[in-house]
């Protein structure tokens, strides 16, 4: 990373994206009093990936499964901030993976006495196995199929771990990487696994950051960024994209016309977006950042004319034949989340599948089947009448880390750095293992302070502290 820059208080600041990293960029500004910024969004409304939408019928949804927790202490504060202590429900993480005709609970490997016997045996043979070889099948560089092989065994990847994260990440294990997880999964406990045959194991460890969580009582995860947003005063615009970056004139071209003029550009959109538009960027840079990979996420959001009866919070489906990977119970993460906060007349279920971009998805057709599987699975009743059917299209959704990604960040970010262009953020960074809505924030305000004070970036220079220990589960 080149020398940290110290801004005067004259330079211009521009943020681009007015998502939890770009707001809290701006926020950070205004409160160490460099008035010299402006943030853009090119959506009517700020929130970027963390937005939440009232559909017709008046149910809320968020774009994806966001929930509320927290490395840093500085999302802490950011928190207290803006909500009342009783703004916000807290709630235990309760969560399953349907196998075969059964709920096991989460995480999937410290539960394999709730397998079928001929499944359990199989993936405690193989997983031992892998226990005792694990220090010499673990080896740096390797990919995520060979990583989970050597982690797990082929009993638990054939039957969960592998066709998971395919689906998950509309990508073979075989080719990503498995740098982004390999030094955050919590080993396995061969005792305690063999323990719980005999029913003399402790009860399972609560386990990963996002064991206990909180959501707004209102809003949705969405509710966040407005209010953030709501006291950057007269700073940020929105509804105009940034069509154009030229690093030598120090300008951004708008989709209105408009030029702004910048000393320092924080971009928090995609990277492989950023580079196109850049002017002067090198061939190497713009190959580079052409390889980066991401996932299209559909959200599907399914009200029904049914009570609130379920208590856990999110499912995880490995199956084919389920279209989305996770199905998500979110009137109970908040009872404003269905029309009139009526949760004993309404529930609500958040599905996602993932796709690769430009995947043709017939929407219809979609829905209907995320409708079929949450009554298959007994998630509905299968006389429980629609009350609204909702579908957001995301098209950025996870970067995918790909053999070749470390390889293509490290000729993309120092080049766009040394332009006095800072990427920033779950798709300026490129880097899954730092995208929570945390990492997010600690980003935005690591980079403000960095340009006022010329002060280290804490969270690039430290390990990431990045998803809980769950081999690419999320």
């Amino acid at each position: 990373m080149p020398d940290s820059p110290h801004a005067l208080p004259s330079e211009r600041i521009v943020i681009l994206g007015a998502g939890p990293c770009g707001l809290a960029c701006a926020d950070e500004l205004k409160r160490l009093g460099h008035r010299s910024w402006t943030l853009l969004e090119a959506a009517p409304l700020p929130g970027g990936l963390a937005s939440s939408v009232v559909d017709p019928a008046g149910f809320t949804w968020d774009l994806g499964g966001h929930v509320v927790f927290s490395h840093f202490g500085e999302f802490d504060r950011l928190l207290a901030e803006l909500f009342t202590p009783d703004e916000l429900l807290h709630h235990d993480r309760s969560s399953y993976i349907r196998f075969r005709d059964r709920w096991v609970p989460y995480p999937f490997q410290q539960y394999l006495h709730r397998l079928p016997a001929e499944d359990a045996e199989a993936c405690v043979h193989d997983l031992l196995s892998a226990c005792q070889r694990r220090e010499e099948g673990m080896a740096a560089g390797m990919d995520f199929a060979t990583w989970l092989q050597a982690m797990y065994g082929s009993g638990l990847v054939e039957r969960f771990f592998g066709p998971y994260n395919s689906k998950v990440w509309a990508t073979h294990p075989e080719q990503m990487a498995s740098s982004w997880v390999a030094e955050r999964v919590a080993p396995v406990d061969p005792g305690e696994i063999l323990a719980a045959f005999s029913g003399t194991a402790p009860p399972a460890r609560r386990w990963g950051p996002n064991a206990t969580f909180a959501f707004p009582a209102r809003g949705g995860t969405g509710e966040i960024w407005r209010r953030l947003a709501a006291r950057l005063d007269a700073g940020l615009r929105t509804s105009v994209r940034a069509v154009a970056v030229d690093p030598a004139a120090r300008t951004v071209t708008l989709s209105d016309g408009d030029l702004i003029g910048f000393d320092h550009l924080v971009a928090t959109g995609p990277l492989d977006q950023l580079s196109a538009i850049t002017a002067c960027a090198p061939e190497a840079v713009r190959a580079a950042a052409g390889r980066l990979q991401h996932t299209t996420v559909a959200m599907v959001g399914l009200g029904y004319e049914a009570p609130t009866t379920d208590e856990r919070s999110w499912l995880y489906f490995p199956q084919p034949e389920v279209p989305f990977y996770r199905a998500t119970n979110f009137s109970k993460y908040a009872p404003a989340n269905v029309p009139g906060a009526d949760t004993t007349t309404f529930s609500a279920w958040m599905t996602e599948t993932s796709t690769l971009p430009g995947t043709p998805l017939e929407h219809r057709q979609l829905i209907l089947d995320c409708d079929q599987a949450l009554r298959r699975h007994g998630l509905v009743p299968e006389d429980a009448p629609l009350a609204s059917t909702h579908l957001e299209l995301i098209d950025y959704a996870y970067p995918i880390p790909t053999l070749d990604r470390d390889e293509a960040l490290a000729t993309v970010v120092p080049w766009m750095e040394s332009q006095g262009i800072y990427p920033r953020g779950r798709f300026g960074t490129w880097r899954y293992e730092i995208g929570n809505m945390d990492h997010a924030v600690k980003m935005g305000i690591d980079i403000a302070r960095r340009l006022v004070h010329g002060t280290t970036e804490e969270l690039l220079i430290q390990a990431p502290d990045a998803m809980a220990a769950t081999g690419g589960q999320r």
